[in-house]
């Protein structure tokens, strides 16, 4: 027997059952699923840390559509905050390190 005890995707005990084992599962309540997927989206961040994978990305960018609708804000209105920050403030793209802020001696 092998212990895991964390959220998994949708399919993951169906494919395990085809592998000729038994998963045992319980379904969570709300709190319990939001919580799980926030250690669930630290998993995944760590583990694209380790791998650098596209793979990796793709399961951070699933958990947080997850934790998104579970909070009660879709993937559109997600898209939407992300859009409205990124003009109000930038992007990523142009690569800039902020060293330090000198204050006015005004």
């Amino acid at each position: 027997m092998k212990i895991h005890n964390k959220l998994v995707r949708d399919r993951i005990p169906e494919i395990i059952e085809k592998a000729g084992k038994k998963p045992v599962t319980h379904i969570l309540s709300d709190e319990e699923y939001i919580a799980e997927l926030d250690r669930k989206l630290n998993e995944e961040c760590a583990e694209y840390q380790t791998d650098k994978s596209i793979e990796e990305l793709a399961d951070i960018l699933e958990v947080i559509y997850a934790v998104a609708e579970a909070r009660g804000w879709s993937v559109s209105e997600l898209e939407s905050v992300r859009a409205d920050k990124a003009e109000k403030r930038g992007i990523f793209k142009d690569k800039i390190y902020l060293e330090y802020v000198e204050e006015s001696n005004e």
